[in-house]
């Protein structure tokens, strides 16, 4: 590969990896082809991007970046994959359900993320990442939040209503 391509390649990771808000590293060496189409899948179906990249060309996209990349560039080792997302716990969620269809449960592994201006390194924190809300999430906890006074007043009405009209209803008999 010239230096040129390999130029253009490591500005077209930066370039992705900027254009989404949420990276997680993973490893997906051992999964056959079969299983690497099956993911492959369900990360378009979620709107996940899921990237096989060079370790060395991954370093250099990040060192190129604003942000510092600093805290995950010791999990660039051995065959990595990017999942790049645009909702925060997408990838997560993913991995865990992938794992759980599986019989191999240890792959897709997490090698690290960065989520929420956080860094996440290791396997260990995927429950973690996983119970993160996402905004969607978090705006319907706060809807649901601002509807269960309403409901109670509509609850209340309804069962004075209902009481008043047992006791119409016994009057009158």
């Amino acid at each position: 590969m010239k230096k040129e391509e390999k130029g253009r390649l490591i500005e077209n990771i930066g370039q992705q990896i900027k254009e989404y808000p949420y990276l997680y590293v993973v490893d997906l060496e051992g999964l056959d082809a079969k299983d690497t189409a099956n993911l492959r899948r369900m990360c378009f179906k979620k709107e996940i991007k899921l990237l096989v990249v060079k370790n060395a060309f991954l370093k250099k996209a990040v060192e190129g970046l604003d942000m510092d990349y600093s805290q995950i560039l010791p999990t660039f080792k051995g065959q990595t994959s990017l999942m790049l997302s645009k909702v925060n716990n997408a990838p997560a969620k993913l991995i865990k359900e992938f794992r759980n269809q599986k019989e191999k449960k240890e792959k897709p592994l997490l090698k690290s993320a960065f989520v929420e201006e956080e860094f996440y390194i290791g396997d260990e924190h995927l429950n973690e990442l996983v119970a993160i809300k996402s905004k969607n999430e978090l705006i319907a906890d706060v809807i649901s939040a601002l509807l269960s006074p309403i409901r109670n007043v509509i609850s209340g009405l309804t069962n004075e209503e209902r009481a008043e009209k047992q006791n119409e209803s016994v009057v009158t008999e």
